[in-house]
């Protein structure tokens, strides 16, 4: 119940920040562009709003939206990995090398939470937290501001942390799911969520399709060679066509001079 409310709150994060940003680029985009057009009243409007936080608000998002977004890519299994190797050991091995793998990647984004949850810590957060619930020190340290929206840059940085330690947990998740499975979370790239595949018969014929998609056997036309339904049906049935007639005279006249 808590996984499945995590990876929820997962999507959805990413998808507001994907979606938000590309909005605001959108207009900050035909802001600019409709400033610099004469149009009476529209102009002057225009030119009173200030779009110059944008970009910066724009770069948080996309910074927020990369670290928790490489924390669904390990859920998923849609990060580029080489296993050329890997797969060529016994199936022994290859676990043991996926489960180190897993928990070095589970090691090293766990250093990075520490590391960044301390930076955030120093650079404003115990400042903002001590005076939230009315503790005043004289040696707290207020930290920096962004330029543009004047935000404490330990929100900003705050995304380390958080998207270090989901990415952590990810990685554990998917260890101990191999550990009791055997199996690897695996994306298929091919796939559009929303649309249900269609498989084919088990029976199906890929060499009796009548088209240039699929490999042919003898029995069918080459590429570009426009032969009617009937000729078709008289292939298929072992009948012997003008063409054929044709090609066979050739072979026998090649054969000929050959010999």
């Amino acid at each position: 119940m808590i996984n499945k409310a995590l990876n929820h709150l997962e999507e959805l994060l990413i998808t507001f920040l994907i979606g938000a940003a590309t909005v605001i680029i959108f207009i900050s985009v035909t802001h600019r562009y409709l400033s610099g057009v004469e149009i009476p009243g529209v102009q002057d409007w225009l030119l009173t709003l200030d779009f110059g936080w944008a970009q910066e608000l724009c770069i948080i998002m996309f910074v927020w939206m990369a670290k928790f977004g490489a924390a669904y890519g390990v859920r998923t299994g849609i990060h580029v990995g080489v296993d050329v190797l890997i797969n060529r050991l016994d199936d022994r091995m290859r676990a043991k090398f996926i489960v180190f793998g897993l928990l070095a990647g589970a090691t090293f984004t766990g250093i990075v939470a520490a590391l960044g949850a301390h930076f955030v810590w120093e650079n404003g957060a115990h400042y903002a937290i001590f005076n939230f619930f009315g503790i005043h020190g004289e040696d707290l340290y207020e930290g920096p501001t962004t330029p543009d929206l004047e935000w404490p840059t330990w929100i900003v940085y705050s995304a380390i942390p958080f998207g270090s330690l989901l990415m952590c947990f990810r990685f554990l998740q998917v260890c101990v799911s191999f550990i009791r499975t055997g199996e690897l979370p695996h994306h298929d790239h091919g796939h559009v969520d929303g649309l249900e595949e269609e498989q084919p018969p088990v029976d199906v014929d890929f060499y009796g399709m009548d088209d240039n998609l699929h490999m042919h056997d003898l029995k069918h036309p080459m590429v570009g060679d426009r032969r009617s339904g009937h000729d078709r049906r008289q292939i298929a049935g072992g009948k012997r066509t003008p063409e054929r007639r044709r090609g066979e005279r050739r072979n026998r006249g090649g054969e000929g001079e050959q010999s």
